[in-house]
Order: C-alpha cells, then sequence, then structure tokens
C-alpha cells in the first residue's frame, strides 16, 4: 500500500488499525457508489480506477466536480453528521477500492484521540480542496467569463 493521501497522512500503527477494518470492493464502469443525500455509512481509498464526484443541477445532467484516482479518498460525509453525501460518485471505469464501514472507523476513532486528529485533520484538507474544486467548476459552466478570477 502507498503512503501518500491517507496512509501518508498516518501513522504506522494507525494506518494498520485502519486497514484492519478494509475489505476489498470493486466497481463496473457507470455504477453509482452514492447519490447526493443518501446516507453516508461508508468510504473508500481507491486502488485502481477513476470515479467521478458529480453534482446535481435543476434540469440538467449532473455536473462533475471532479475525478478521483488511486489513492484517493473517495467520501468524506460519513465523518460529519448528519453523515449524508453532498455530492454523488459514479465509476468512469473498473474500479478496485478497499471500503470501510464509517460507524466502525468513528467509534475506532472515538477510542482513539490520535487516530481521531489524524484522520480529521487529513479529511478536513479533503474536505478544503473538494471545496474549491466545486466552486471551481460550478464557476467554469455557469458563470460569466472571468467571474471566478481573484484579483
Amino acid at each position: 500500500m502507498a503512503r501518500t493521501g491517507v496512509f501518508g497522512a498516518l501513522s504506522k500503527e494507525h494506518r494498520e488499525q485502519l486497514m484492519a477494518l478494509a475489505h476489498e470492493v470493486s466497481f463496473e464502469a457507470g455504477e453509482r457508489l452514492f447519490d447526493e443525500g443518501g446516507e453516508a455509512d461508508r468510504f473508500w481509498i481507491i486502488h485502481t480506477g477513476t470515479v467521478a464526484l458529480d453534482l446535481r443541477v435543476p434540469g440538467q445532467r449532473p455536473a462533475v466536480i471532479e475525478t478521483l484516482g488511486a489513492g484517493k479518498l473517495l467520501g468524506w460525509s460519513w465523518l460529519v453528521p448528519p453523515h449524508r453525501w453532498h455530492l454523488g460518485a459514479e465509476a468512469d471505469s473498473p474500479v478496485r477500492a478497499y471500503e470501510f464501514d464509517a460507524a466502525a472507523v468513528r467509534e475506532m476513532c472515538a477510542k482513539d484521540p490520535g487516530l481521531d486528529h489524524e484522520l480529521c485533520t487529513y479529511v478536513s484538507g479533503v474536505l478544503a480542496r473538494r471545496l474549491r474544486s466545486s466552486r471551481m467548476r460550478l464557476l467554469d459552466l455557469y458563470a460569466p467569463h472571468g467571474a471566478g478570477e481573484v484579483p
């Protein structure tokens, strides 16, 4: 397992604790992993393949916000109440991933403040990057040219 992404953010001990809860799953290209508003009861670390994160747009097809590949964390909504997906996700290609039960990981974090801190710090960085990415993508799609530029 590569020491990048969430694996690089966790100590060896915490990496091993987290991976003890993992099980491998696969998804076919075009398969929906979750939809915006649904219960966020799990998350994944992508091993191979790509997943498109999308946002519902009334009257239009969902807008792809970002595409995630190997080593990326898929899903952060499991960590933040009310544990509902803020985006949707669909496999762009065949995907293999490590899947984690969110309740089990939250319980493990409650018992280990060090793991909780490392994981929350990592996920908050992912959240910040995804919000920036969402903003920029929506400006690209719907704002007048140059509206998203920073002076």
